[in-house]
């Protein structure tokens, strides 16, 4: 009886956060549409993809805020190296480079 106790505990709980999780992709979708008023976009960003040309904001709305930033000012353009997933001290499996806020590029491992 106890064993059937738990189980019921453990399938309520699975089905409690997969409900929670889908509630928040949803409102997270919503106010992306708000936002940007774009549905090709919003799809783009609800499925964590990464592009060049993509703005800075979007890429922080798609992956979130980076783990490290390193930056550097030119004359002509801010260079900046957005990392992810660190691996080991100071080694990231993603490294995306925008130059004046918009992607350009990335180094991923």
């Amino acid at each position: 009886m106890e064993w059937i106790i738990f189980i019921f505990v453990v399938i309520l709980s699975f089905l409690l956060m997969g409900y929670y999780s889908h509630r928040a992709d949803q409102e997270k979708r919503k106010k992306f549409l708000q936002k940007y008023q774009n549905e090709e976009l919003v799809k783009r960003l609800m499925n964590n993809e990464f592009w060049q040309g993509q703005s800075k904001q979007e890429l922080e709305d798609s992956l979130g805020k980076p783990e490290n930033i390193s930056t550097q000012v030119l004359k002509s353009k801010t260079k900046e190296i957005w990392k992810y997933n660190e691996k080991k001290k100071n080694q990231y499996t993603l490294k995306i480079t925008l130059e004046n806020d918009i992607v350009v590029g990335w180094d991923k491992k």
